[in-house]
């Protein structure tokens, strides 16, 4: 008789998905879920806020625009979500490293709790009126974006990013042409690595369809939406730190 595949708990399954030994498996599951978080983030955060807050192209870009047109305002803010980005991501190597050096058992879970625990703080982030708080609204969710951004190129080896829509839209495309080049000239060229994109357009549909639930869910709720991707990732980090914390 064939051995009936072994089904996790959910408190198990979360310390698999977020401990130090890794598998392609593990890292692709995480990386859904965590795609799925950032899409409603900055979809639901450019419904609250009236900007993205993963898309430091644009940034870049608009603080290029702003200085040329004399926005200068404009252009600060701009650099400060940069900067909020830039620091999240440092902070979440930081926490890795710290945790790796200490021998915790739960290195990735650690950002990921920090995460989840500044979206449980973004979920307040209606009492913050006025053009300064909404500044330090967008600021906030650019540094938990950084942070997940960093966390997930970590875990992963720089194989998988789940803000990176751009970059993984552009694999896509290679992937398809390819494919096209391999079917026109058969036996000539690489031909695309199916793996690889099925991985992306599972990633991209799903930050799409977190996209959606954010918008959604910001313009019924408001600023508490943030509590469900809150509570997601803490689901998925604090079980790993439970068990280091039992067994220190």
């Amino acid at each position: 008789m064939t051995p009936r595949p072994r089904i996790l708990r959910p408190i198990a399954l979360a310390r698999v998905l977020t401990g130090h030994r890794r598998s392609r498996g593990s890292d692709l599951v995480l990386a859904t879920v965590l795609a799925a978080v950032a899409g409603a983030s900055n979809a639901g955060g450019f419904f609250a806020l009236g900007a993205y807050t993963s898309h430091m192209t644009g940034y870049l870009s608009q603080v290029a625009d702003s200085l040329v047109i004399g926005q200068v305002r404009v252009a600060l803010v701009a650099v400060a979500a940069i900067g909020a980005f830039v620091t999240g991501a440092a902070f979440s190597t930081i926490l890795i490293n710290w945790a790796r050096i200490r021998h915790v058992g739960g290195q990735y879970a650690l950002p990921i709790a920090v995460q989840g625990g500044l979206l449980a703080c973004f979920a307040g982030g209606g009492v913050f009126t006025g053009e300064w708080g909404r500044v330090f609204s967008l600021t906030c969710l650019c540094f938990i974006m950084g942070m997940q951004n960093a966390t997930i190129t970590k875990i992963s080896g720089a194989r998988i990013r789940t803000t990176h829509a751009t970059g993984m839209i552009t694999d896509i495309g290679i992937e398809l042409g390819r494919a096209a080049f391999r079917r026109a000239h058969p036996g000539r060229g690489r031909g695309a690595d199916r793996t690889r994109l099925a991985i992306h357009l599972q990633l991209v549909g799903t930050f799409v369809a977190g996209g959606v639930a954010g918008a959604l869910g910001f313009a019924h709720a408001g600023f508490a939406f943030a509590l469900l991707p809150a509570a997601i990732l803490l689901a998925l980090s604090v079980p790993a730190l439970w068990r280091r914390r039992g067994r220190a």
